[in-house]
């Protein structure tokens, strides 16, 4: 998923043998060291347990007590950019996923216990699933008593309700998995308005025989449908008050807390979901009052407040924003202020991305990747502690991981290559080195470009950086005729399995407006690898994985790999129960409460 757009998930695909989980710096130890990047991506890379698929016991409700915690209160929530999305369907986004944990449900949802174990617990459904027919057929049953905002109990209809929008195209911006699996690439097709007309999917797809029961039916096993279900994206929209586009800036919540006042990108207040039952919720805590965002706070702004731990400070947080780069060691040498961090290694891998339509000579793009300099990029990060060098585009934190496959030499030339990058635009038309770069106009998109213009106009590039909307920012990006060169994007994993990071950012059955093939690559032997490794089992799928990332880079690199991404939070002193979560890989929002 994107970063600061789509949110990464830090599950890895179910398999015969069991599910991993990655399990991250649990506990809000500081884990990572900030200093060892080896020693980092290690403990990243070996940071796996087995998953339990929960039982109806493990998903009842309420959720166990956070010690300590007390009941009222508002949390401030500083957050720099506004939310693209709103519209459960719509969400593929770190910081909208955050939010939709507070408003939204799922049939499934994952649960943490601080001590680095994951589970996949029902949410809406009673279990996190049965399977039968080999993993083809996924039969769920709803709870009792479970009402969204208005008083309204959910049903199988509100279920099936909330797969059949999502293949109407008014929804473009959300994952694509289940739909894709029900009925294939070309899903639109199958129920081109969504369901809101008098056609349904057939039961052959998606069965609903009584209020209570969902049943998928895919023609292949699907073993890791429980965490795909518990992605945001999939949390439910009652059937009654769905009002298609106009849902994205008015949507009906079915979790703790629903909003009292939403103005897109200026004010989004939440206040107590009265119909939230915590019986029926076996992950979830409503202890404050409410939420109030405010947007537009800069992460150094926010850093400063948070520092000083004054006023309303005292009961904020850093919603996904991080440390402020330049403020890092007045945190750091602070044992006060250290002390309410929050700190642990991200799934994302952040590369400069090509838009293969316009830079089609690949001897531009070999210069680029070898120009570019990865350190200056994660110095403003935060050096060490915002992130490491990546030497290529999979994550220490994904199955697979291979840490010294650096065929762009940078880990050896972190700063770039400039030699190897002049040599390789010798001959190379002025025309093709005229480059549009995108950028977020957010403070960490300001000094991305200049690291970027630097480090390309010494090799002889001339860059035409074009500043873009961060909010929408990957929407623009995602247009198939958008008029940029090069933007760089964050992908991490929906799960820890390398299908998750090939197939929806390098299947040429992706590339259309809204898809996250940002860079329109569209390769036979790409779709042909793709296709062999979905269809094996996961000992030699990740071969073939590791087969389709090594041929990607090396014969078509659609993407300069940057940096691996850490986490780095701070919130006030009157804030309880805070702790990292490696499933969204920012501050645990469920269980905060105010001391007083």
């Amino acid at each position: 998923m994107k970063l600061t757009s789509r949110r990464a998930r830090a599950i890895v695909v179910a398999i015969a043998a069991g599910s991993l989980a990655l399990t991250g710096c649990s506990e809000n130890k500081g884990t990572s060291s900030n200093k060892d990047s080896k020693k980092d991506q290690q403990e990243a890379a070996g940071q796996s347990k087995a998953v339990v698929y929960a039982d109806a016991a493990a998903s009842t409700g309420p959720a166990e007590e956070v010690p300590g915690a007390k009941p009222g209160g508002t949390i401030t929530a500083y957050q720099e950019s506004g939310l693209t999305h709103l519209d459960p369907g719509q969400i593929y986004v770190s910081d909208a996923g955050q939010v939709a944990n507070l408003l939204f449900r799922g049939l499934t949802n994952f649960e943490e216990d601080g001590k680095g174990n994951v589970s996949v617990v029902g949410d809406l459904a009673t279990d996190s699933g049965k399977s039968s027919d080999g993993g083809k057929t996924w039969t769920y049953t709803l709870k009792d008593g479970v009402k969204d905002q208005n008083g309204n109990e959910i049903t199988s209809a509100d279920i099936r309700h909330t797969f059949e929008r999502q293949f109407a195209k008014f929804i473009f911006d959300g994952p694509t998995y289940i739909q894709t699996w029900l009925a294939g690439p070309d899903y639109r097709k199958a129920l081109p308005d969504g369901g809101f007309g008098k056609k349904h999917l057939p039961d052959t797809m998606l069965e609903t025989p009584d209020e209570k029961t969902v049943v998928f039916h895919f023609d292949t096993a699907r073993p890791d449908l429980p965490q795909t279900l518990a992605m945001p994206g999939y949390t439910v929209v009652p059937e009654k008050t769905d009002t298609k586009e106009k849902y994205d800036k008015a949507p009906v919540s079915t979790g703790p807390y629903k909003i009292s006042e939403y103005k897109v990108g200026k004010v989004l207040k939440l206040v107590k979901n009265e119909n939230w039952d915590p019986k029926t919720d076996s992950v979830r805590h409503q202890y404050v009052d409410g939420w109030d965002f405010q947007f537009g706070v800069t992460e150094s702004t926010q850093t400063k407040r948070l520092i000083s731990d004054q006023g309303d400070a005292k009961s904020a947080i850093q919603f996904t924003g991080s440390v402020d780069a330049t403020q890092i060691q007045d945190v750091i040498s602070d044992a006060s202020v250290n002390k309410r961090t929050i700190k642990g290694y991200q799934p994302y891998v952040m590369s400069l991305t090509f838009n293969l339509d316009r830079v089609k000579n690949k001897a531009v793009r070999d210069a680029v990747a070898y120009a570019v300099n990865s350190k200056s990029l994660i110095a403003g990060e935060g050096g060490a502690y915002g992130g490491d060098v990546a030497p290529n585009l999979f994550a220490p934190t994904l199955p697979g991981y291979e840490p010294t496959y650096d065929p762009f030499g940078r880990l050896k030339t972190p700063q770039g290559n400039i030699a190897k990058a002049q040599e390789l635009l010798k001959g190379v038309p002025a025309a093709q080195k005229k480059l549009v770069f995108a950028y977020s106009n957010s403070e960490a998109g300001q000094k991305r470009k200049v690291a970027v213009e630097d480090a390309l106009t010494k090799v002889g590039f001339d860059v035409v950086s074009k500043e873009v909307d961060s909010a929408s920012f990957y929407e623009q990006i995602a247009k198939l005729d958008n008029p940029y060169d090069m933007y760089i994007t964050g992908w991490g994993q929906d799960w820890p399995s390398p299908g998750t990071v090939v197939t929806p950012i390098y299947d040429g059955d992706q590339v259309a407006d809204g898809s996250s093939n940002y860079s329109h690559i569209d390769d036979p032997k790409v779709q042909e690898l793709i296709k062999k490794a979905l269809t094996q089992e996961p000992t030699e799928a990740a071969k073939t994985w590791r087969e389709a990332h090594h041929y990607i880079i090396e014969k078509i690199n659609p993407g300069a790999p940057l940096w691996y991404t850490k986490q780095f939070q701070l919130y006030g002193s009157n804030i309880g129960g805070a702790r990292y979560s490696t499933e969204s890989s920012y501050i645990d929002v469920t269980r905060l409460f105010l001391k007083s």
